[in-house]
């Protein structure tokens, strides 16, 4: 790909993870705006209002799977039924501890979910995420 990074959302119901992964972008670049959302159903209801242009949008979400409510997989499901202009906006990888087999062969059931890594990020990881699906 050959965009931009600005914006990335973290889908992650840990704060400790959500801080931590915060701080491991900033170390990369501190001019990205980094969308912290708890649970998917609030990453869910974001995404929606970029229909009306409301804040930014992500280019790169990162998603863990095991989350209350509403988890990664089900956010993949209702992700789908977005518009696709909404989805064609962001590279979107799940990041989670979840090594379960079944887990990741659901996840790349889904033709935009890029990559299936294990946390936690780190800036060598992001550093690698950048160079493969944004230009530097």
């Amino acid at each position: 790909m050959n965009k931009s990074l600005e914006c990335i959302m973290l889908v992650d119901d840990d704060d400790d993870d959500n801080f931590f992964h915060e701080r491991e972008i900033k170390k990369v670049d501190s001019v990205i705006i980094v969308i912290k959302k708890s649970s998917g159903k609030e990453a869910l209801a974001y995404l929606k209002s970029k229909k009306d242009n409301i804040g930014p949008h992500p280019d790169l979400i990162f998603l863990d799977i095991n989350m209350p409510g509403m988890n990664g997989l089900e956010f993949l499901e209702e992700y789908y039924q977005l518009d696709k202009e909404l989805q064609s906006h962001a590279i979107v990888i799940m990041l989670t501890n979840s090594q379960n087999p079944n887990d990741v062969t659901r996840a790349k059931t889904f033709g935009f979910v890029h990559e299936y890594m294990k946390k936690p990020l780190t800036k060598e990881l992001l550093l690698d995420i950048m160079a493969r699906y944004f230009q530097e």
